[in-house]
């Protein structure tokens, strides 16, 4: 209820005044049945922008941390992220990818949407990262087929580190639904799970025109920040 509450009447509305957004190919995310969208991830408001301008409602999850901050900022956080219709995961222990991948599989398998950010985290430099295999074995575990998402310009309108948003107007481009039917059955192949991976990262180069690096970004953030060429 407070998923609905907010996105067309609390905070709905204002957002679409103030940022505007400019969508291309809605059309390609399917009115009914499991979809998992898998989209670039430039800044913390991808996270509110995609619920935002998708009619169906759209799960994404995130680290149990998130939930059980205190004090205002914490419980402010945590209406945010339950009103977004976010699922907290412990990613702490051993089977943390299998939790967040069962998760989702729960989404999809009721019929819904699951938002997945394949490179893990967002983008250190607005650049498009190494994708992890966990999409392609939601995939292929749940036959649902893949929406190629591309957040064209969020990182200007909220930049890593900046808690108020830049005013602008916010670009968002779906491609054509991707399906891996041919490689049914063959879920846990590392092989097959990374070829699938590596053609979702593929679309989203494509709809994103931004740069691909073949690293994942965590291990980016981890290293010396160097200037990105011009």
């Amino acid at each position: 209820m407070l998923y609905w509450l907010l996105k067309y009447i609390i905070l709905g509305p204002l957002l679409r005044l103030i940022f505007r957004p400019q969508v291309e190919g809605l059309e390609n995310v399917p009115v009914s049945g499991p979809v998992i969208l898998a989209s670039n991830h430039l800044s913390f408001s991808d996270s509110i922008f995609t619920p935002l301008i998708v009619k169906r409602k759209v799960t994404f999850i995130a680290k149990a941390e998130y939930f059980t901050g205190k004090g205002l900022k914490g419980w402010l956080t945590k209406m945010f992220f339950v009103g977004s219709g976010t699922i907290p995961v412990d990613r702490s222990g051993g089977r943390a990818a299998r939790a967040a991948l069962d998760t989702q599989l729960r989404v999809l398998r009721s019929g819904g949407i699951a938002g997945i950010y394949p490179e893990g985290t967002r983008s250190p430099d607005g650049r498009l990262y190494r994708g992890k295999t966990g999409v392609a074995r939601l995939a292929l575990e749940s036959g649902a087929p893949v929406v190629p998402m591309a957040m064209l310009n969020s990182d200007a309108i909220q930049p890593t580190g900046q808690i108020v948003p830049n005013l602008g107007r916010v670009r968002i481009r779906f491609g054509a639904p991707l399906d891996f039917s041919r490689y049914a059955g063959m879920s846990g192949d590392r092989f097959v799970e990374r070829a699938v991976t590596d053609e979702i990262m593929y679309e989203l180069m494509e709809l994103s025109g931004r740069e691909y690096v073949d690293m994942y970004a965590q291990k980016a953030k981890a290293q010396p920040r160097q200037p990105v060429p011009a």
